[in-house]
This record gives structure tokens, C-alpha cells and sequence, in this order.
């Protein structure tokens, strides 16, 4: 199953991917797979990696990457495994101010997606509800950041949205 779980900062959407994981290794005895596209480029955001990497269990492996989400993909999904990756609307960032295509970087995950042999679930922040930013590159981030999580809505599973730690389901494939 591929599953995309949507939320404003603080919202619990990691939590939920995080419970959801361990149900599923706890049935499957599978691996789980942390896929994390943070740079600590701050003692803010320092924290915040530290709190993650304190929230989750210490068996389940790490794989970060800032930039290159979909060849990580690509190299770590197995059918026996779920990749959880926290979270997407970082990655878009780390892109934005890279020499890289956005465009590029984004086709390339929807198209990969469909192939990914095992579970993955993927984490965004919903940036959308707010007012428009007057910067450009605010603007093309919320943007774009609306526009990936669309597209990736058509393609996956499953979509939650966490409101105030709890998981409102907006799509499920009929039994999943």
C-alpha cells in the first residue's frame, strides 16, 4: 500500500505514520525503512531531527537524503519492507534552492511510484490553508507543494490528513 498523510506542523502526522509502521512490522515482521530529507541547518531544526529520531523505535533504519528521494526509493523498496519518508515538502524545499529541476525531480517520484515493490508511506505538510505568502519563492513553494500533494493523491492508496494528533481518512481504496 502507498499512503500519503498530509497535516499542519505539530499536526501528529508522524506519530500516525509512525504507529501505522510499527502495526505493520509488528504483523509482517518486516523492515521499516526512515527516509529523511531534514538538514539540520539550525539549532531549531537540530531539535526537531532529535525528536523524531527519539520518537521512533531504534531498530528501524535510516536512509537520509536531501535531494535524491527517488533513487533512494528505487534502491530501497522491497516487497518486504515499508519506507516511511518524513517528510516530502522538505525534500520540494531542498530542491527549490538546489541547481535541480523541480519539474524534473517531481515526475520522476510519480513515475517511480506505481514501480516501488513495497509499502510506503509518505508525510507532508499542508501549507495551503494559509494566507498566500508575498514572497515568489513562498508563493511557488505553497504552490507546488499543493500541486505534489494532488498528484500524489491520485496515485496512492490511502490519504489522512491529521488534524490535533487524530487521522481524518480522506481516500482508502475499498479493503486497505
Amino acid at each position: 500500500m502507498k499512503q500519503l498523510i498530509i497535516g499542519g506542523a505539530r499536526s501528529g502526522k508522524s506519530r500516525l505514520a509512525q504507529e501505522y509502521a510499527a502495526a505493520w512490522q509488528a504483523g509482517t515482521q518486516g523492515e521499516v525503512i526512515v527516509v529523511a530529507t531534514a538538514e539540520i541547518t539550525d539549532g531549531s531544526m537540530a531539535k526537531r531531527i532529535a525528536h523524531h529520531k527519539s520518537h521512533r523505535p531504534q531498530e528501524w533504519n535510516l536512509v537520509e537524503t536531501s535531494l535524491d528521494l527517488t533513487q533512494t526509493l528505487i534502491d530501497e523498496s522491497r516487497t518486504d519492507n515499508l519506507i516511511l519518508v518524513d517528510c516530502l515538502t522538505l525534500w520540494l524545499s531542498n530542491i527549490q534552492l538546489s541547481d535541480r529541476s523541480w519539474r524534473q525531480e517531481k515526475q520522476a517520484l510519480l513515475l517511480a511510484l506505481n514501480t516501488l515493490p513495497g509499502e510506503v508511506i509518505f508525510i507532508g505538510n499542508e501549507v495551503g490553508q494559509g494566507v498566500v505568502p508575498l514572497g515568489e519563492l513562498s508563493r511557488e513553494f505553497v504552490d507546488e507543494s499543493g500541486w505534489l500533494h494532488q498528484s500524489l493523491a491520485k496515485q496512492v492508496d490511502k490519504v489522512t490528513m491529521a488534524i490535533a494528533g487524530l487521522p481524518l481518512v480522506i481516500k482508502s481504496v475499498e479493503g486497505i
